[in-house]
């Protein structure tokens, strides 16, 4: 008699079968060619945090300006440093002698 059943050799295990390649395959499917696969959601949460980080630094700065612009708007000091150093201004009665000496 001749064996028309294909028979699985004896090194392959008996859970090795069809149903579980083809859900092996929809798995592998949805985790690296779907359309939200796992390399694109690592990519986004990468930039997730490259733009909180850049958030952060944003938010420190706007600190820092607001400090800056109370600093003006209170110590009239500052403000008189400020307009001389940046600005070139002087006051009515005196003058003002610009060197490039370093």
């Amino acid at each position: 008699m001749a064996k028309n059943k294909l028979t699985r050799p004896k090194w392959i295990p008996r859970w090795l079968n069809l149903p579980f390649f083809i859900f092996l395959a929809f798995i592998l499917l949805l985790l690296f060619f779907g359309d939200n696969n796992y390399l694109k959601i690592w990519d986004l949460n990468k930039e997730k945090a490259q733009l909180n980080a850049h958030i952060k630094a944003q938010k420190d700065s706007t600190a820092m300006f607001l400090h800056k612009i109370d600093e003006l708007n209170t110590d009239r000091e500052s403000l008189e440093r400020i307009a001389r150093e940046q600005y070139g201004m002087k006051q009515e009665n005196e003058e003002v002698y610009i060197t490039d000496i370093q």
